[in-house]
Protein backbone atom coordinates (compact mmCIF):
# COMPACT_ATOMS: atom_id res chain seq x y z
CA UNK A 1 0.00 0.00 0.00
CA UNK A 2 1.30 3.75 -1.06
CA UNK A 3 0.06 6.63 0.68
CA UNK A 4 -0.62 7.65 -3.31
CA UNK A 5 -3.43 4.99 -2.87
CA UNK A 6 -5.39 6.70 -0.47
CA UNK A 7 -7.97 9.52 -0.99
CA UNK A 8 -8.78 11.39 2.41
CA UNK A 9 -12.11 13.26 2.57
CA UNK A 10 -10.89 16.00 5.21
CA UNK A 11 -13.63 17.77 7.74
CA UNK A 12 -11.04 18.73 10.04
CA UNK A 13 -10.48 22.52 10.75
CA UNK A 14 -8.30 24.88 13.00
CA UNK A 15 -5.04 22.67 14.64
CA UNK A 16 -5.31 18.91 15.76
CA UNK A 17 -7.37 17.04 12.98
CA UNK A 18 -5.75 19.40 10.37
CA UNK A 19 -2.44 18.44 11.48
CA UNK A 20 -2.98 14.63 10.81
CA UNK A 21 -4.30 14.91 7.35
CA UNK A 22 -1.12 17.57 6.28
CA UNK A 23 0.96 14.82 7.09
CA UNK A 24 -1.17 12.02 4.95
CA UNK A 25 -0.54 14.78 2.23
CA UNK A 26 2.80 15.34 2.69
CA UNK A 27 3.58 11.75 2.36
CA UNK A 28 1.54 11.34 -0.89
CA UNK A 29 -2.14 10.85 -0.15
CA UNK A 30 -4.79 12.78 -1.82
CA UNK A 31 -6.14 14.68 0.42
CA UNK A 32 -9.26 17.11 -0.67
CA UNK A 33 -10.34 19.84 2.60
CA UNK A 34 -13.58 20.76 2.95
CA UNK A 35 -14.65 24.46 3.86
CA UNK A 36 -16.95 27.01 2.19
CA UNK A 37 -17.08 30.58 2.21
CA UNK A 38 -20.06 30.25 4.82
CA UNK A 39 -17.97 28.74 7.17
CA UNK A 40 -14.25 29.27 6.13
CA UNK A 41 -11.43 26.91 8.32
CA UNK A 42 -10.55 29.22 11.74
CA UNK A 43 -7.36 29.13 10.89
CA UNK A 44 -7.74 31.35 7.98
CA UNK A 45 -8.66 33.93 10.12
CA UNK A 46 -5.89 33.70 12.21
CA UNK A 47 -2.51 35.22 12.21
CA UNK A 48 -0.02 35.53 11.81
CA UNK A 49 -1.08 36.96 8.55
CA UNK A 50 1.09 38.06 5.02
CA UNK A 51 0.45 41.76 4.18
CA UNK A 52 -1.02 42.53 1.37
CA UNK A 53 -2.82 38.57 0.83
CA UNK A 54 -6.39 38.72 -0.20
CA UNK A 55 -8.74 37.84 3.15
CA UNK A 56 -8.47 34.44 4.31
CA UNK A 57 -5.49 33.32 2.19
CA UNK A 58 -2.70 34.97 3.79
CA UNK A 59 -2.81 33.12 7.20
CA UNK A 60 0.68 31.52 8.01
CA UNK A 61 -1.04 29.32 10.43
CA UNK A 62 -3.46 27.99 8.04
CA UNK A 63 -0.16 27.62 5.85
CA UNK A 64 1.86 25.10 8.59
CA UNK A 65 -1.84 22.92 8.76
CA UNK A 66 -2.34 22.72 5.21
CA UNK A 67 0.75 21.92 2.86
CA UNK A 68 -0.41 19.63 -0.56
CA UNK A 69 -3.59 19.41 0.09
CA UNK A 70 -6.86 20.09 -2.28
CA UNK A 71 -9.70 22.74 -1.48
CA UNK A 72 -13.51 21.92 -1.94
CA UNK A 73 -15.90 24.64 -1.28
CA UNK A 74 -18.89 23.21 -0.03
CA UNK A 75 -21.50 24.99 1.66
CA UNK A 76 -23.09 22.08 4.31
CA UNK A 77 -25.88 24.31 5.46
CA UNK A 78 -27.12 23.43 1.93
CA UNK A 79 -29.04 20.22 1.26
CA UNK A 80 -27.44 19.90 -2.35
CA UNK A 81 -23.59 20.41 -1.13
CA UNK A 82 -24.77 17.32 1.53
CA UNK A 83 -25.63 15.09 -1.22
CA UNK A 84 -22.26 16.15 -2.78
CA UNK A 85 -20.51 15.09 0.27
CA UNK A 86 -21.86 11.77 0.19
CA UNK A 87 -21.46 11.37 -2.89
CA UNK A 88 -17.07 12.32 -2.06
CA UNK A 89 -17.17 10.44 0.33
CA UNK A 90 -18.05 7.46 -1.69
CA UNK A 91 -15.56 8.21 -3.92
CA UNK A 92 -12.83 8.39 -0.60
CA UNK A 93 -10.76 5.75 1.43
CA UNK A 94 -10.63 7.82 4.44
CA UNK A 95 -12.95 10.06 5.99
CA UNK A 96 -11.64 12.36 8.99
CA UNK A 97 -13.61 15.23 11.39
CA UNK A 98 -12.78 16.84 14.54
CA UNK A 99 -16.29 18.09 15.25
CA UNK A 100 -18.04 17.54 18.31
CA UNK A 101 -20.28 14.15 18.42
CA UNK A 102 -23.39 14.40 16.10
CA UNK A 103 -22.15 17.20 13.45
CA UNK A 104 -21.76 14.64 10.97
CA UNK A 105 -24.35 12.54 11.64
CA UNK A 106 -26.65 15.49 11.26
CA UNK A 107 -25.23 15.70 7.65
CA UNK A 108 -26.07 11.95 6.75
CA UNK A 109 -21.65 11.80 7.22
CA UNK A 110 -21.57 9.97 10.17
CA UNK A 111 -19.41 6.65 10.25
CA UNK A 112 -22.96 4.09 10.42
CA UNK A 113 -24.58 5.45 6.96
CA UNK A 114 -21.49 6.03 5.07
CA UNK A 115 -19.86 2.20 6.35
CA UNK A 116 -22.80 0.81 5.30
CA UNK A 117 -22.56 1.43 1.55
CA UNK A 118 -18.40 0.61 1.99
CA UNK A 119 -17.01 -1.44 4.86
CA UNK A 120 -13.62 -0.83 4.13
CA UNK A 121 -14.09 2.91 5.22
CA UNK A 122 -11.67 4.22 7.32
CA UNK A 123 -13.28 6.84 9.27
CA UNK A 124 -11.30 9.07 12.09
CA UNK A 125 -13.30 11.16 14.33
CA UNK A 126 -11.69 13.38 16.83
CA UNK A 127 -14.61 15.12 19.46
CA UNK A 128 -12.65 17.20 22.40
CA UNK A 129 -13.60 14.67 25.08
CA UNK A 130 -15.36 11.79 23.13
CA UNK A 131 -18.75 10.84 21.62
CA UNK A 132 -19.90 9.48 25.01
CA UNK A 133 -19.88 10.88 28.49
CA UNK A 134 -21.31 14.00 29.92
CA UNK A 135 -18.88 16.22 28.68
CA UNK A 136 -19.42 14.91 24.72
CA UNK A 137 -20.81 18.18 23.63
CA UNK A 138 -18.40 20.16 25.18
CA UNK A 139 -16.61 21.95 22.58
CA UNK A 140 -13.19 24.14 23.11
CA UNK A 141 -9.75 24.69 21.24
CA UNK A 142 -5.92 23.33 22.44
CA UNK A 143 -5.76 26.07 25.41
CA UNK A 144 -9.60 24.64 26.70
CA UNK A 145 -8.08 21.28 26.47
CA UNK A 146 -4.78 21.77 28.27
CA UNK A 147 -6.79 23.36 31.47
CA UNK A 148 -9.61 20.42 31.62
CA UNK A 149 -6.50 17.92 31.21
CA UNK A 150 -3.98 19.32 33.87
CA UNK A 151 -1.47 20.63 32.15
CA UNK A 152 -2.30 24.00 32.73
CA UNK A 153 -2.12 24.04 36.40
CA UNK A 154 1.38 22.58 36.43
CA UNK A 155 2.89 25.17 34.73
CA UNK A 156 3.95 28.15 35.98
CA UNK A 157 6.11 29.47 38.91
CA UNK A 158 4.66 28.73 42.51
CA UNK A 159 3.88 32.05 43.40
CA UNK A 160 2.29 32.89 40.41
CA UNK A 161 -1.17 31.72 38.82
CA UNK A 162 -0.99 28.79 35.95
CA UNK A 163 0.60 30.10 33.10
CA UNK A 164 -0.11 27.16 30.65
CA UNK A 165 2.30 26.32 27.88
CA UNK A 166 1.86 29.51 25.79
CA UNK A 167 0.34 27.62 22.96
CA UNK A 168 -2.66 25.25 22.11
CA UNK A 169 0.11 22.72 22.95
CA UNK A 170 -2.12 19.59 22.60
CA UNK A 171 -3.37 20.57 18.97
CA UNK A 172 0.47 20.49 18.16
CA UNK A 173 1.97 17.28 19.63
CA UNK A 174 -0.04 14.67 21.33
CA UNK A 175 -3.53 14.80 19.85
CA UNK A 176 -2.43 14.74 16.10
CA UNK A 177 0.40 12.26 16.88
CA UNK A 178 -1.67 9.87 18.50
CA UNK A 179 -4.72 9.89 16.04
CA UNK A 180 -2.08 9.36 13.11
CA UNK A 181 -0.51 6.66 15.15
CA UNK A 182 -4.37 5.06 14.86
CA UNK A 183 -5.10 6.18 11.54
CA UNK A 184 -1.67 3.86 10.28
CA UNK A 185 -2.64 1.28 12.72
CA UNK A 186 -6.09 1.18 10.74
CA UNK A 187 -4.67 1.93 6.81
CA UNK A 188 -2.21 -0.90 7.85
CA UNK A 189 -4.86 -3.19 8.42
CA UNK A 190 -6.92 -2.80 5.68
CA UNK A 191 -4.20 -3.70 3.54
CA UNK A 192 -3.98 -7.12 5.25
CA UNK A 193 -8.01 -7.34 5.69
CA UNK A 194 -9.62 -5.50 3.71
CA UNK A 195 -12.09 -4.42 6.49
CA UNK A 196 -12.46 -0.49 7.42
CA UNK A 197 -12.38 0.92 10.90
CA UNK A 198 -13.82 3.37 13.13
CA UNK A 199 -11.04 5.39 15.23
CA UNK A 200 -12.26 8.10 17.60
CA UNK A 201 -9.54 10.03 19.38
CA UNK A 202 -10.83 11.72 22.43
CA UNK A 203 -8.48 14.43 22.79
CA UNK A 204 -8.83 15.16 26.66
CA UNK A 205 -7.78 11.57 26.72
CA UNK A 206 -4.73 12.32 24.41
CA UNK A 207 -3.55 14.96 26.30
CA UNK A 208 -3.82 13.32 29.51
CA UNK A 209 -1.02 10.94 28.61
CA UNK A 210 1.50 14.06 29.09
CA UNK A 211 0.91 14.00 32.83
CA UNK A 212 2.48 10.57 32.72
CA UNK A 213 4.42 11.29 35.92
CA UNK A 214 2.16 13.75 37.95
CA UNK A 215 -0.55 11.01 37.77
CA UNK A 216 1.70 7.93 39.31
CA UNK A 217 2.64 10.32 42.03
CA UNK A 218 -1.12 11.18 43.15
CA UNK A 219 -1.92 7.89 42.60
CA UNK A 220 0.95 5.55 44.33
CA UNK A 221 0.82 8.32 47.64
CA UNK A 222 -1.83 11.14 46.72
CA UNK A 223 0.32 13.72 46.43
CA UNK A 224 -0.24 16.53 43.80
CA UNK A 225 2.45 18.33 41.84
CA UNK A 226 3.42 21.71 42.58
CA UNK A 227 4.67 24.63 39.68
CA UNK A 228 8.11 25.08 40.09
CA UNK A 229 9.51 27.25 37.15
CA UNK A 230 11.81 25.73 35.22
CA UNK A 231 13.34 23.62 38.50
CA UNK A 232 12.91 20.29 38.35
CA UNK A 233 13.53 17.40 41.06
CA UNK A 234 16.82 15.87 41.16
CA UNK A 235 18.63 18.59 39.25
CA UNK A 236 19.72 21.65 41.09
CA UNK A 237 20.70 23.96 39.38
CA UNK A 238 18.23 23.60 36.18
CA UNK A 239 16.53 26.64 34.69
CA UNK A 240 16.95 29.30 32.30
CA UNK A 241 19.71 31.72 32.69
CA UNK A 242 20.86 35.18 30.71
CA UNK A 243 24.20 35.46 29.17
CA UNK A 244 25.79 38.56 27.68
CA UNK A 245 23.76 40.55 24.87
CA UNK A 246 19.97 41.81 25.04
CA UNK A 247 17.31 39.02 25.62
CA UNK A 248 20.10 36.19 25.26
CA UNK A 249 19.86 32.98 27.29
CA UNK A 250 21.35 29.28 27.43
CA UNK A 251 19.60 26.38 29.77
CA UNK A 252 21.73 24.46 32.06
CA UNK A 253 20.70 21.68 34.16
CA UNK A 254 23.01 19.99 36.44
CA UNK A 255 21.91 16.38 37.20
CA UNK A 256 24.38 15.46 39.59
CA UNK A 257 28.04 16.45 41.72
CA UNK A 258 30.20 15.74 38.89
CA UNK A 259 28.34 18.18 36.13
CA UNK A 260 28.21 20.64 38.97
CA UNK A 261 32.19 20.50 39.77
CA UNK A 262 31.83 20.92 35.57
CA UNK A 263 30.58 23.74 35.52
CA UNK A 264 32.56 25.33 38.20
CA UNK A 265 35.44 24.78 36.38
CA UNK A 266 33.97 26.15 32.97
CA UNK A 267 33.16 29.42 34.89
CA UNK A 268 36.60 29.98 36.33
CA UNK A 269 35.97 28.22 39.79
CA UNK A 270 34.30 31.46 41.18
CA UNK A 271 34.83 31.42 45.16
CA UNK A 272 31.18 31.26 45.89
CA UNK A 273 31.21 27.59 44.09
CA UNK A 274 33.64 25.91 45.75
CA UNK A 275 32.01 26.29 49.18
CA UNK A 276 32.05 22.57 49.92
CA UNK A 277 28.16 22.75 51.11
CA UNK A 278 27.32 23.23 47.68
CA UNK A 279 28.85 19.95 46.77
CA UNK A 280 25.81 17.54 47.01
CA UNK A 281 22.48 17.62 45.58
CA UNK A 282 20.81 18.46 49.20
CA UNK A 283 23.30 21.25 49.59
CA UNK A 284 22.18 22.79 46.07
CA UNK A 285 18.84 22.35 46.82
CA UNK A 286 18.26 23.76 50.13
CA UNK A 287 20.32 26.96 48.80
CA UNK A 288 18.77 27.44 45.32
CA UNK A 289 17.53 30.76 45.57
CA UNK A 290 20.83 31.95 45.91
CA UNK A 291 22.61 29.70 43.17
CA UNK A 292 20.72 30.88 40.38
CA UNK A 293 20.98 34.88 41.90
CA UNK A 294 24.70 34.03 41.93
CA UNK A 295 25.10 32.02 38.53
CA UNK A 296 22.88 34.17 36.46
CA UNK A 297 25.66 37.04 37.44
CA UNK A 298 28.19 34.64 36.04
CA UNK A 299 26.15 33.66 33.11
CA UNK A 300 26.20 37.53 31.97
CA UNK A 301 29.53 37.27 31.55
CA UNK A 302 29.66 34.67 28.54
CA UNK A 303 28.78 34.63 25.24
CA UNK A 304 25.70 32.04 24.96
CA UNK A 305 27.25 30.06 22.26
CA UNK A 306 30.62 29.99 24.20
CA UNK A 307 29.43 29.17 27.66
CA UNK A 308 27.37 26.30 26.04
CA UNK A 309 30.05 24.94 24.01
CA UNK A 310 32.39 25.12 27.21
CA UNK A 311 29.98 23.26 28.93
CA UNK A 312 28.78 20.60 26.70
CA UNK A 313 32.51 19.96 26.30
CA UNK A 314 32.45 19.04 30.09
CA UNK A 315 29.46 17.11 29.91
CA UNK A 316 27.13 19.50 31.27
CA UNK A 317 23.37 19.62 29.65
CA UNK A 318 23.27 22.78 27.69
CA UNK A 319 21.87 24.55 24.98
CA UNK A 320 21.31 28.28 23.55
CA UNK A 321 17.46 29.26 23.73
CA UNK A 322 17.09 30.00 20.31
CA UNK A 323 14.99 32.46 19.16
CA UNK A 324 12.29 31.30 15.76
CA UNK A 325 14.64 32.64 13.75
CA UNK A 326 17.30 30.67 14.97
CA UNK A 327 15.71 28.07 14.53
CA UNK A 328 14.85 28.24 10.79
CA UNK A 329 18.53 29.61 10.02
CA UNK A 330 19.63 26.20 12.10
CA UNK A 331 22.69 24.22 10.38
CA UNK A 332 21.10 21.24 11.17
CA UNK A 333 17.58 21.80 10.32
CA UNK A 334 18.71 23.28 7.01
CA UNK A 335 21.49 20.47 6.26
CA UNK A 336 18.45 17.99 6.25
CA UNK A 337 16.11 19.78 4.13
CA UNK A 338 13.78 20.20 6.88
CA UNK A 339 12.56 23.81 5.56
CA UNK A 340 11.51 24.57 1.95
CA UNK A 341 10.86 27.60 0.50
CA UNK A 342 7.83 27.02 -2.00
CA UNK A 343 5.29 30.06 -4.32
CA UNK A 344 1.96 30.76 -3.21
CA UNK A 345 -0.28 32.25 -5.00
CA UNK A 346 -1.25 35.09 -2.19
CA UNK A 347 1.26 35.40 0.26
CA UNK A 348 4.69 34.97 -2.35
CA UNK A 349 7.53 32.96 -1.38
CA UNK A 350 7.11 31.05 2.16
CA UNK A 351 8.76 28.79 3.95
CA UNK A 352 7.34 25.18 5.38
CA UNK A 353 8.47 22.14 7.12
CA UNK A 354 8.60 18.75 6.27
CA UNK A 355 7.42 15.80 8.18
CA UNK A 356 9.58 14.86 10.79
CA UNK A 357 9.92 11.53 9.14
CA UNK A 358 10.71 9.79 6.04
CA UNK A 359 12.32 6.18 4.42
CA UNK A 360 15.59 6.05 4.36
CA UNK A 361 14.10 4.73 0.88
CA UNK A 362 12.87 7.77 -0.71
CA UNK A 363 14.28 10.18 1.83
CA UNK A 364 13.24 13.49 1.49
CA UNK A 365 12.60 14.16 -2.12
CA UNK A 366 8.99 14.95 -2.55
CA UNK A 367 8.33 18.88 -3.00
CA UNK A 368 5.60 20.10 -0.54
CA UNK A 369 2.88 22.48 -2.48
CA UNK A 370 1.15 24.88 -1.01
CA UNK A 371 -1.55 25.22 0.54
CA UNK A 372 -5.06 25.97 -1.10
CA UNK A 373 -6.92 28.75 -1.96
CA UNK A 374 -10.02 28.59 -0.50
CA UNK A 375 -12.04 26.36 -3.01
CA UNK A 376 -9.66 26.37 -5.42
CA UNK A 377 -9.69 22.96 -6.93
CA UNK A 378 -13.49 23.00 -6.54
CA UNK A 379 -14.48 22.77 -10.58
CA UNK A 380 -11.96 20.56 -11.15
CA UNK A 381 -12.69 17.97 -7.91
CA UNK A 382 -16.66 18.57 -9.38
CA UNK A 383 -16.14 17.88 -12.74
CA UNK A 384 -13.65 15.17 -12.71
CA UNK A 385 -14.45 13.17 -9.40
CA UNK A 386 -17.98 13.55 -9.53
CA UNK A 387 -18.81 13.57 -13.25
CA UNK A 388 -20.54 16.82 -13.13
CA UNK A 389 -21.17 19.05 -16.13
CA UNK A 390 -18.83 22.61 -15.98
CA UNK A 391 -22.23 24.53 -16.38
CA UNK A 392 -23.49 22.54 -13.73
CA UNK A 393 -20.30 23.97 -11.43
CA UNK A 394 -21.35 26.69 -12.23
CA UNK A 395 -25.00 26.76 -11.25
CA UNK A 396 -23.94 25.60 -8.26
CA UNK A 397 -21.61 27.98 -7.64
CA UNK A 398 -23.43 30.74 -8.16
CA UNK A 399 -26.57 29.32 -5.96
CA UNK A 400 -23.51 29.27 -3.07
CA UNK A 401 -23.97 25.12 -3.01
CA UNK A 402 -20.05 25.34 -4.38
CA UNK A 403 -19.48 27.94 -2.63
Amino acid sequence: MRFSDLRVLDFCWVGAGAFVTRLLADLGAEVIKVESHAHPDNLRLSGPHKGGAKHLEGSGYFASRNTNKKSIALNMGRPEARAIAKRLARKCSVVTNNFRPGIMERWGLGYAELAAADPALIYLAMPMQGSSGPHKSYIGFGSTIAAISGLVEMSGSPDRAPIGTGTHYPDHVPNPGHALVGLLAAIFHRARTGEGQYIELAQLESTVNLLGPSILRYSACGALPHRNGNRRNGSAPCGVFPCAGDDVWCAIEIENDTQWRALVEALGRPQWMVDSRLDTLAGRTGSIDAIEARLAQETRRHSADELVFLLQARGVASSVVETSRDVMEDRQLNARGYWRAIDHAQMGRITVNVPPFFSAEEGRKREPAPPPLLGEQTREIATTLLGLSESECTRLMNEQVLW
